[in-house]
């Protein structure tokens, strides 16, 4: 049995054995306690997993809260897979990123498909800002609750031969999410070669070959390995990891007022140490990865002027396209008039 094969057998045998076959229904556990179950396809042990223990931590304390029960590492499923179960009630929450989100809306994607259009983690924090409320609703009226909002540090490509300009990606097999249609159409008319694969496929399918290059944030290819099979790093700010913890309206309404409102504010403070701590994680998973074998190409002003043209080129088909055309000009609106009052901090 091939290890593709294999990760996905254990992850629904995991599924079966934990109780995510069946509707979660915010269950009582033994202590009378009712059970919200929520997935993520962040690694165990990974910040992101420590930041969802310490929540379960806060919100079992709080008086009519929940045991947090946490599925890490993809046991629930990929992205769109953790939004399809939260639908029909076997899971009731999920910390995801806007690939996922894009499940439940599209206009989420303005936050994270719009490649090298902020320049500083400060302008995405500042437009997530903006944003937020719109979005929020959104969310709301189709049935989702979203908590809190984080972003998670620069995605970059890794891949297994150097990557300094839009012709060496070309040439190698590029991961795209399961389900994302539309970015796999856009990469494919670039002249690029995406491969659509379920997260926990990528590290089979680099060691096999059927991909060769994967854009991801430090703190993830440090954590699942990846970067052992793809020891090259461009130093690139293609884009924000973008992402929320979203709970299901149906489960989020059965909790009185008071719990909600207590809850909402542990969130807010676990987000808050997540940023702090994504800021520093991510350069030294660069630096550990480094002392590993990763080489890191860092674009000059030339390269990075030479993938903003070709990332422009495709604007016109982003827009209206994965990202809903008002979000797409009102993101370019927020980030003139932040740049207007505020250095760009291309440092970041």
């Amino acid at each position: 049995m091939n290890e593709s094969r294999f990760g996905t057998r254990l992850a629904l045998l995991l599924a079966m054995v934990l109780g995510l076959a069946a509707p979660a229904a915010l269950a009582a556990d033994n202590d009378s306690k009712p059970v919200m179950k929520i997935g993520t396809a962040a690694p165990s042990g990974s910040s992101y997993h420590r930041a969802l223990l310490d929540l379960a931590a806060k919100w079992r304390k709080v008086p009519g809260g929940v045991d947090l029960h946490i599925y890490p590492g993809g046991i629930a499923g990929g992205e769109a897979e953790m939004i399809r179960k939260m639908k029909i009630g076997q899971i009731d929450a999920a910390l995801v990123t806007a690939n996922g989100l894009s499940e439940i809306d599209p206009a989420v994607q303005s936050l994270q498909a719009m490649p090298m259009a902020f320049a500083s983690l400060d302008e995405v924090e500042y437009v997530t800002s903006v944003l937020h409320p719109k979005l929020d609703k959104r969310l709301r009226d189709k049935g989702f609750v979203a908590l809190v909002w984080l972003d998670t540090g620069w995605v970059h490509f890794f891949s297994k031969s150097p990557v300094e300009h839009p012709a060496d990606l070309k040439k190698l097999k590029l991961f795209t999410w399961s389900g994302d249609t539309q970015t796999f159409d856009l990469y494919k008319s670039a002249g690029f070669q995406p491969v659509s694969l379920e997260t926990n496929d990528i590290l089979p399918m680099l060691r096999t070959g059927m991909i060769a290059a994967v854009p991801t944030i430090p703190q993830i290819a440090l954590s699942t390995q990846i970067f052992t099979a793809t020891p090259n790093m461009l130093d690139l700010k293609w884009a924000p990891l973008v992402g929320a913890l979203v709970v299901t309206e149906r489960a989020w309404n059965r909790l009185n007022p008071a719990a909600q409102k207590e809850m909402a504010v542990a969130a807010a403070e676990v987000r808050r140490q997540l940023k702090e701590t994504n800021r520093v994680e991510s350069a030294a998973a660069i630096a550990a990865m480094e002392k590993r074998g990763l080489h890191v190409t860092h674009a000059n002003a030339a390269t990075e002027g030479e993938w903003r043209r070709a990332v422009e080129a495709l604007y016109p088909r982003i827009r209206g396209g994965l990202v809903p055309a008002d979000f797409f000009d009102e993101v370019q609106r927020i980030l003139a008039d932040y740049r207007s009052t505020h250095a760009t901090g291309r440092a970041q």
